[in-house]
């Protein structure tokens, strides 16, 4: 593993209805089988790990990553037409529908439970 920090920073201005900046605070190059975890003030875990063939973006949707409090959801930019999975803090779904809101963003489902997944499943087989 080899992080370069960006010290300053990098900031770039985001968003699509309210304008906020990010800050860029550095890069993470991980070797195959290597993995970093991630962690919120509030003890929620992101692991991010690579393999040869490139990454598991996230740990398993129904299992680990509820372990460490975070619901994935898919989302989609109403304006641009973009997707994007996003985790959420468990408790912190207010805040989330309210940045939703905020940014023209709608759910197209929550990735957290075996019968969300299965129900996606099933339609993608055409088995509904």
């Amino acid at each position: 593993m080899k992080f370069e920090q960006k010290n300053p920073p990098r900031t770039f201005v985001v968003g699509n209805k309210t304008r906020f900046e990010i800050k860029d605070c550095g890069t993470l190059k991980l070797q195959a089988d290597e993995q970093v975890t991630l962690l919120t003030d509030s003890g929620a875990e992101y692991d991010v790990t690579r393999k040869e063939w490139g990454f598991y973006a996230t740990p398993s949707l129904n299992s680990r990553l509820a372990s460490f409090s975070l619901r994935a959801v898919l989302i989609r930019n109403i304006t641009s037409g973009h997707y994007f999975i996003l985790l959420v803090e468990r408790d912190r779904e207010l805040a989330f529908e309210g940045y939703m809101e905020l940014e023209g963003l709608e759910i197209i489902s929550w990735l957290d439970d075996k019968e969300a997944l299965d129900s996606i499943k099933d339609k993608m087989r055409g088995s509904e």
